[in-house]
């Protein structure tokens, strides 16, 4: 598209906000010195003049793989990084960086001292308990980062110059109207049409049973259906609270004591739902209840006053809660509205939706949950008090059998499989260390998240195999009903279909759903995506059988809506993609731009300093 298609001239770029671009300066680090490189080693590489710093690089590293930890809620092995491509993403970043900088650099681009301090004062990691700059609170977490304020204080700009650079570079674009409104007639085009869904009940005579030639059949055609998948044989041994706890003494005082500390859970008192509108004057509030005397709402005082009903909701409250107030409001004994009345808001009146009676539970009627609490606690810490003795007994070459007989853990064995029906399978920890487990692997003891504990072993990886027909003869009965039926629908929905285009009713024919309008991403309830998909596919008139994942059935295309861009609704939409091209416009911009100044700068990269960066990831 011509220039001028594209672009058009604006005034000074809007504020830069490089709080992100420095993040990885100044957390995420703690602990983390980029000093173990030596003193030799200071870049990976350059691009123009602009160097890539070895502890830039190891920060950005070493901020990539906390984000992705966090993300995935597991430890990353570095290697496992390195074959997702992370360590080359970060590269990419930096050498990016680096090619802008290098260009600013060479136009001159820069900013003063004030604009640098403006950016560091404004920091949230640099305030102090006052809320505003701190130096000492800057000094420190600089030190704790292993940067000079010289060195930071050059970064930060070299920050905000590049942030200019990629402004200048990436504003003034907008979306041509022509390809706005290609977008929009496609978007908010929609379609009306009438579907039939299929079912067993429209067939012209019941469906036969499958003959045992037919179960075979469908046996020998459908093997994937029928194999049992890859197995990985586990031996386990476990200790569990629940196993445990029935042997746990339980002390007579300790539970009074415990019912005590958490008497709020036995002993409720009465309370009220009530909801609560306040005036900003006494004189006000009267005015308001003699409207309500008058017979007048209180739903339609709330309402007068711009509110909703949930902003008056107080919730169920006691007594206590509603202090002044309390004692005339639970004087109702009905649902009403008490006051004007004092609150900590001001004079207000009060409406009494519904009672919920005081409930008690005694020490007796508590005890036997208390009891169970409190075996459950013993045991956790009794299983707690064993994990030393038996990792020592582990170290010593103890197997899983030893730790039964010697330990008294319950020894199990399971063919798990993603999914499959085992006690010890509900343990995330059991499920994730059953996955990694490798053959020869040396137990060790997993600690389970309610305070069990388990080692395991894996003994064979057992290969995906054909289940024997006897062991799934219900399954091939049943898998071969369902193709059947299928068959049978869709033949009878290639008539339909073929009715129908001639002018024949849809009703006819089954059920019939009228759909006056929907868009492409609608959805249909009950039907597959493949529903809307044909529904755009089709023209006016024209009929066709959707049949997908056991749904059988015939659309008919009555009308195509086109997209109204007069709308308010295709105004906004319009806007929306105006806005969502223009900033597609500006990245593609920006990264031509930027790829155009490292090609021209040169990238030149130490493979040496690279891996020894990396090495200390290991």
């Amino acid at each position: 598209m011509a220039e001028a298609d594209g672009r058009r001239s604006k005034g000074k770029a809007g504020s830069i906000v490089v709080y992100g671009l420095l993040a990885l300066l100044i957390v995420g680090l703690a602990g983390f010195s980029a000093g173990n490189f030596g003193g030799t080693i200071t870049q990976i590489g350059r691009v123009g003049d602009r160097p890539i710093r070895t502890d830039d690089y190891a920060r950005a590293l070493n901020e990539e793989l906390q984000a992705f930890q966090a993300q995935i809620g597991q430890p990353l092995p570095f290697a496992q990084a390195q074959a997702l491509g992370l360590d080359r993403q970060v590269r990419e970043r930096l050498i990016l960086t680096a090619a802008l900088d290098n260009e600013a650099a060479r136009l001159g681009l820069s900013v003063g001292d004030a604009r640098v301090a403006q950016e560091i004062t404004a920091m949230p990691a640099f305030q102090g308990v006052t809320g505003g700059f701190d130096r000492e609170t800057y000094r420190f977490t600089l030190d704790r980062n292993d940067l000079t304020e010289a060195a930071f204080e050059a970064r930060v700009r070299d920050d905000v110059a590049r942030a200019l650079l990629q402004g200048a570079v990436a504003s003034g674009f907008e979306a041509p109207q022509t390809m706005v409104d290609r977008l929009l007639a496609w978007i908010a085009e929609e379609r009306a049409f009438t579907l039939v869904a299929l079912t067993e009940a429209d067939l012209p005579e019941p469906l036969p049973e499958p003959d045992a030639a037919a179960l075979r059949a469908h046996y020998d055609e459908n093997p994937d259906a029928f194999t049992a998948p890859e197995m990985r044989r586990i031996t386990y041994a476990a200790v569990l609270p629940a196993d445990v706890a029935p042997d746990m003494a339980v002390d007579e005082a300790a539970l009074r004591a415990l019912y005590d500390e958490r008497i709020a859970e036995f002993v409720i008192p009465e309370r009220r739902l009530v909801e609560r509108l306040v005036f900003a004057t006494e004189a006000e509030a009267q005015a308001a209840r003699a409207r309500l005397d008058a017979g007048e709402s209180f739903d339609a005082l709330v309402a007068e006053r711009g509110l909703k009903l949930a902003d008056t909701d107080l919730g169920d409250v006691t007594q206590a809660d509603l202090g002044a107030a309390g004692a005339a409001v639970f004087a109702l004994a009905e649902p009403g509205v008490a006051g004007p009345l004092p609150s900590d808001l001001g004079p207000a009146l009060f409406r009494m939706n519904g009672v919920l009676a005081a409930q008690e539970t005694t020490f007796d009627q508590a005890r036997e949950a208390l009891s169970e609490e409190a075996r459950l606690d013993a045991a956790r810490r009794d299983i707690l008090d064993r994990i030393e003795a038996l990792d020592d007994l582990l170290a010593g070459g103890a197997s899983l059998e030893d730790l039964a007989t010697e330990a008294g853990l319950t020894l199990g064995t399971l063919d798990y499989v993603p999914g499959v029906d085992h006690p010890m399978a509900g343990y995330t920890a059991f499920r994730e260390a059953a996955e990694a487990v490798a053959e020869g692997d040396f137990p060790e003891l997993i600690e389970l998240d309610d305070g069990g504990l388990v080692a395991l072993r894996l003994d064979e990886i057992v290969p995906p195999a054909l289940r024997p027909y006897d062991s799934v003869a219900d399954q091939v009965a049943e898998g071969a009903r369902a193709a059947a039926l299928t068959r049978a629908l869709t033949a009878r929905a290639e008539e339909a279909a073929a009715a129908i285009a001639a002018g024949a009713q849809p009703g006819a024919w089954g059920t019939a759903q009228v759909v006056s309008a929907m868009t492409r991403d609608g959805f249909l309830d009950g039907a597959p995506a493949a529903v809307i998909e044909t529904a755009f596919a089709l023209d006016p008139g024209q009929a066709q059988v959707v049949a997908e994942g056991g749904f059988v059935g015939v659309l008919r295309l009555d009308a195509v809506i086109p997209a109204d861009p007069a709308s308010d609704q295709g105004q906004a939409l319009a806007g929306a993609l105006r806005a969502e091209i223009a900033r597609a416009l500006a990245q593609d911009a920006g990264q031509a731009f930027a790829a155009a100044k490292m090609a021209e700068a040169g990238i030149r990269l130490d493979d040496a300093a690279i891996a020894a960066v990396n090495a200390q990831f290991r």
